[in-house]
C-alpha cells in the first residue's frame, strides 16, 4: 500500500497532523503507525490493591498508544511561548500562539468545552512572587483533566478512524529514502509514502537517536530535568491553584544560581508512576470529576541540567539517577521533608502518623542517597522560597517522591518547516526536541500539515 503521508506516532503531534490534513484535503491517503494500543485498550494494571507497582508491561499503557504519553496526563494545554518548547523560534511567536489557540478550539469542540481556561494576566501573585525572589511565568492554560482529556482523544479518534489508516502495536524499525518518497518497515511488513512525519514523543528518544544516526541527520544535546514530586494538603496551595490552576514559578538558587521550577501542578490530584525505557519514575494526574478529587495537591520541582564535551548524553545521566532510585526503593522513593532536613530516611510509621496521606504506594527512603547534593540543595531552597508565598509548603509532613525525570530528545536539525535535510521528511512534537508540551506538540503537527498542503498547492 502506498500512502500520500505516513505518520509515525499517534501522540498529540501525529493526531493533530492527521486531523488537519484530513480537514484540508479529505482525498489524502494517510497512515498512522503506533507502537502502542488503541485508546480503549490502554489500561495500566496498577490498581493500588492487588498490583501496587509497575510490572513492566510491553508496551507501557501509560507511555504508548493513541494519545501518546499525554493521554493519561492531567490534560493541561498551556498557551504561551515562555515555556513548553522553542517552536516559536522556527515558525514565529504570533504563529505559534495562533496555532495553540486553534488546538484549544479543536479540543473544546471535541468534548472540552465545559472546562476552564486560567490565565496569569493581572494576577496579584506576580508581585508576591517578585517580592520573594520568585518569578511567575506568563501563560493561559486550559485544564481538561485526565478524564475529559480521555474523552477528547476518544472523540478525535472516532472522527479519524474511518478516514485514516491506523496501525496499532506496529513498531517501525527503519525508514528508507526511496525515489518516490519513503519506505517504513516493521517486523510485520513495509509501507511506502510520498511524505513521512515522525512524531514519536519522549518515549521514542532512543529510537529517534538511532534513526538520526542511521540517516545522517544532525542532532545536538538537549537538557534533562531532574527533581522530585511534592505532595501536600490542597488547602496550602489553594490560593494559587484556585486562581491560576497551575502556576509556573521559577527560583534562582543563592548557592549555585541554578534555576528550579515548579512543573505539572495537580490540585486535588494523585501521584502516579511512569515507565520510560524500563525505568520507573514519578508523575502526577488530576481530574475534573469532583468524585475523583483528593485532599492533596502535587507538583514537581525540577532542575534543568545541560552537558557538553566530553559527556553530552543528558538523558543517560537522568536514567542513571532514576536507576539508582529504582535499585534502592524497588521503584519510587518517598520521604517526608522533615526527615530529609534531619538527615534521616523516612519510615512507614512516621509517614502514617503525618498529616499528608500519600496517594501513591511508594517505598519510604532517603532521597539524599539518590539525588546529587547540588540538585537537592536547590530543591530545598525552592521549598523554603515557596513557603513564603504559600505557608506550609516547608512543613515536616510534606512528602517528596523521587525521582521525577523529564527526558528531552536530542534536538534535531530542522528548517523553518520542521523538515530535515531530506525533502518530505518532517520531525514534530517532543520527539524533535523542539517541543516539550501537549500544546506545542499539537501545534507543530498542525503547522506541518498546513505546510505540506500549501507546498502542494504552490506546485500545482
Amino acid at each position: 500500500m502506498k500512502y500520500d503521508v505516513i505518520i509515525i506516532g499517534a501522540g498529540p503531534g501525529g493526531i493533530f497532523s492527521a486531523y488537519e490534513m484530513m480537514k484540508l484535503d479529505p482525498s489524502k491517503k494517510i497512515a498512522v503507525f503506533e507502537a502502542g494500543n488503541v485508546l480503549e485498550e490502554r489500561k495500566c494494571p496498577i490498581d493500588g490493591k492487588k498490583i501496587k507497582s509497575c510490572v513492566g508491561c510491553d508496551p507501557c499503557a501509560i507511555m504508548r498508544g493513541f494519545g501518546g504519553a499525554g493521554a493519561f496526563s492531567d490534560g493541561k494545554y498551556n498557551i504561551t511561548n515562555d515555556f513548553g518548547g522553542t517552536l516559536h523560534e522556527f515558525i514565529g511567536r504570533d504563529t505559534a500562539i495562533e496555532l495553540m489557540e486553534y488546538v484549544d478550539e479543536i479540543n473544546c469542540s471535541h468534548g472540552g468545552a465545559g472546562t476552564k481556561m486560567y490565565s496569569t494576566t493581572d494576577s496579584p501573585l506576580k508581585k508576591k512572587c517578585m517580592q520573594n525572589k520568585l518569578k511567575l511565568l506568563d501563560a493561559s492554560v486550559r485544564h481538561l483533566g485526565t478524564d475529559i482529556n480521555y474523552i477528547v482523544l476518544g472523540n478525535l479518534y472516532d472522527e479519524l478512524k474511518d478516514k485514516v489508516d491506523f496501525f496499532f502495536r506496529t513498531m517501525i524499525e527503519g525508514i528508507e529514502k526511496t525515489d518516490g518518497g519513503y519506505r517504513v518497515e516493521s517486523k510485520d511488513g513495509s509501507w511506502e509514502g510520498e511524505k513521512c512525519i515522525i512524531s514519536v514523543g519522549r518515549s521514542g528518544s532512543k529510537w529517534m537517536e538511532d534513526i538520526c544516526g542511521r540517516m545522517g541527520i544532525q542532532t545536538k544535546s538537549n537538557r534533562v530535568d531532574l527533581g522530585v514530586r511534592v505532595e501536600l494538603p490542597a488547602v496550602i496551595f489553594e490560593d494559587i491553584t484556585n486562581e491560576l490552576y497551575e502556576g509556573k514559578i521559577v527560583y534562582r538558587t543563592e548557592k549555585f544560581e541554578d534555576k528550579v521550577r515548579t512543573f505539572c501542578m495537580n490540585p486535588n490530584g494523585i501521584v502516579v508512576t511512569e515507565n520510560t525505557n524500563g525505568i520507573v519514575t514519578v508523575n502526577g494526574h488530576s481530574f475534573e470529576d469532583e468524585g475523583k478529587k483528593t485532599e492533596n495537591t502535587n507538583f514537581a520541582l525540577l532542575v534543568a541540567k545541560h552537558f557538553s564535551e566530553p559527556f553530552k548524553d543528558s538523558n543517560e545521566y537522568g536514567e542513571s539517577i532514576a536507576r539508582l532510585s529504582n535499585m534502592l526503593g524497588g521503584g519510587v522513593i518517598v520521604q517526608r521533608f522533615g526527615d530529609l532536613e534531619r538527615g534521616r530516611r523516612s519510615v512507614q510509621k512516621r509517614i502514617d502518623e503525618g498529616n499528608v496521606r500519600p496517594t501513591l504506594q511508594a517505598t519510604p527512603g532517603d532521597l539524599s542517597l539518590v539525588l546529587p547534593k547540588r540538585l537537592l540543595d536547590g530543591i530545598i531552597e525552592m521549598i523554603y522560597a515557596l513557603d513564603k508565598i504559600a505557608p506550609g509548603v516547608a512543613n515536616d509532613d510534606t512528602l517528596l517522591y523521587g525521582v521525577e525525570v523529564k527526558f528531552y530528545n536530542m534536538e534535531v536539525l530542522l528548517d523553518e518547516d520542521l523538515m530535515t535535510k531530506y525533502e518530505g521528511l518532517y520531525i514534530i512534537g517532543d520527539g524533535s526536541g523542539v517541543t516539550h508540551s501537549l500544546s506545542h506538540a499539537s501545534a507543530s503537527g498542525i503547522y506541518v500539515a498546513r505546510r505540506i498542503i500549501e507546498k502542494e498547492a504552490d506546485r500545482s
